[in-house]
């Protein structure tokens, strides 16, 4: 008799977006469906399979990674090497790159035709990836989008296509409400981010058979009820998939450690508690050279202790380059274990681009956060974080950064002072902040632990492809 994690006969295909911040939540849910027991197959290409190797290869052989050739670069249109959207040198690649994705599903229903050991049970795919739904009807596997939003941002976007507000949107200063939400919500247009294949991306959401999201139901209930009423879709909320205590520990974050990520936890363990402010922008966030100075010269003379993980873009000061360590510093060129840094408790803020799995990795880690979007959906990521949840402060920026960080002014030393002292110190308002991002670390927590609601999600979803695609089968 099979037990509660024995889903064998079950066959999950994977299609993760070529950005590190679409594939490494797409890898954890790879990780926690093994888990279960199912098979899993995740398809992406060569680079991009390398980086997920050392996180994906201790569950073989319940998951098969596939590595899949990239159009060659002068097919493609893109520079040699660039598998991955944050390898674009400027976002006038950007096209090129989705039409390379576009390129894959040739190959890809090859490989499942061909060398396969079983067809998908269920195409588990990016939103970004609408040409997955011709793979799920080849199958007549469900298909399920992932979305690598917060349900809030999700719910946004969506009630602004539905309503038809964002296709008046001009990319002025106006102010844009948003309708359909349980309270006001305005975003100015200059904060949007309109992607010109929103058609495409639209129709591959609308007729899919279910919305997968990572982050829990204790912290957007109130979004993921409304969204499941406009839309009548499935919706499986089942994380934070981040977290270590659940898959085994994804410190790596997909990466081959940097020469310094070996020494940033043995440098936090010699700072005292809730005394380090985290800064970082993401694999693709970047500042423009004169921000980044500003910044540098202002964390120095704040008298805190920081840890900076930087990804080029950046123009240091010259004393940082030539001793990126000290007492009160540590300046990380490339990759770091960010979610066992921002889990320190040394760590007591955490500069952020307010990219979704950054943002959900703070929540968990109950480190409240200073908001500094750039681009995408960052914006709404910041209302959620500074205005729902009232465990961040906005550090003012009013307009979509362009790829390196330009086109947005310099935010001053008066208003990163501001935020840093409101951030790790902050008065009583400061002390109730701090208590609050605790408590929603706390609900993260629980929430992936036996029973809790993304744990009980996630059964609901193997069940659900369980039932569906054994209707499919009596039915073929």
């Amino acid at each position: 008799m099979k037990g509660p994690n024995n889903h064998e006969d079950l066959h999950f295909l994977l299609l993760p977006f070529m950005a590190s911040g679409h594939m490494l939540p797409m890898s954890n849910i790879a990780i926690l469906l093994a888990r279960r027991g199912a098979s899993v197959t995740l398809i992406t290409t060569p680079l991009n399979a390398a980086r997920l190797r050392p996180t994906l290869s201790p569950h073989q052989p319940l998951i098969s990674l596939v590595a899949l050739p990239f159009p060659p670069a002068p097919d493609s249109g893109l520079p040699d090497g660039c598998e991955s959207f944050d390898a674009l040198p400027s976002r006038d690649h950007e096209p090129a790159f989705f039409r390379a994705t576009e390129a894959l599903l040739a190959p890809t229903l090859h490989h499942l035709r061909a060398r396969c050991h079983a067809p998908p049970s269920c195409v588990i795919a990016d939103a970004l990836l609408p040409w997955a739904r011709k793979v799920a009807r080849e199958f007549r596997a469900p298909r399920l989008v992932f979305h690598g939003y917060a349900f809030f941002a999700t719910l946004c976007l969506h009630n602004l296509v539905a309503h038809g507000a964002l296709a008046r949107v001009g990319g002025g200063h106006e102010r844009v409400v948003v309708p359909g939400m349980p309270h006001v919500v305005e975003i100015t247009e200059e904060q949007l981010q309109v992607d010109a294949r929103l058609e495409d991306l639209w129709e591959a959401r609308e007729t899919a058979d279910g919305v997968i999201v990572n982050s829990f139901e204790e912290l957007e209930h109130e979004y993921l009820d409304i969204y499941r009423e406009a839309t009548g879709k499935n919706v499986w909320v089942i994380g934070p998939v981040s977290l270590p205590n659940n898959p085994p520990n994804t410190i790596d974050r997909g990466r081959e450690a940097s020469p310094d990520e070996l020494g940033c936890l043995d440098w936090l363990n010699q700072r005292e508690p809730k005394s380090v402010i985290y800064v970082s922008f993401g694999s693709i966030g970047r500042l423009s050279p004169p921000q980044t100075a500003e910044l540098a010269r202002t964390l120095e003379a704040s008298g805190y202790n920081f840890m900076w993980v930087i990804k080029g873009g950046g123009r240091l000061p010259e004393e940082f380059k030539e001793e990126p360590i000290t007492e009160s510093r540590m300046v990380v060129h490339g990759w770091a274990p960010q979610v066992a840094i921002l889990s320190h408790r040394a760590v007591g803020g955490f500069i952020t681009h307010c990219g979704w799995n950054s943002t959900l990795e703070g929540v968990s880690a109950g480190v409240p956060m200073v908001a500094w979007p750039l681009f995408a959906e960052q914006f709404f990521n910041e209302k959620l974080v500074v205005d729902v949840l009232r465990i961040g402060v906005r550090i003012g920026v009013e307009r979509l950064s362009g790829w390196a960080g330009e086109g947005v002014g310099v935010v001053g030393v008066e208003a990163i002072e501001r935020v840093l002292e409101e951030v790790m110190d902050g008065g009583k308002e400061g002390v109730l902040r701090r208590m609050r991002a605790r408590e929603l670390g706390e609900m993260a927590r629980k929430a992936m632990d036996v029973g809790g609601s993304s744990y009980v999600n996630m059964t609901r979803l193997i069940d659900y492809v369980s039932e569906n695609r054994s209707v499919k089968d009596d039915g073929a």
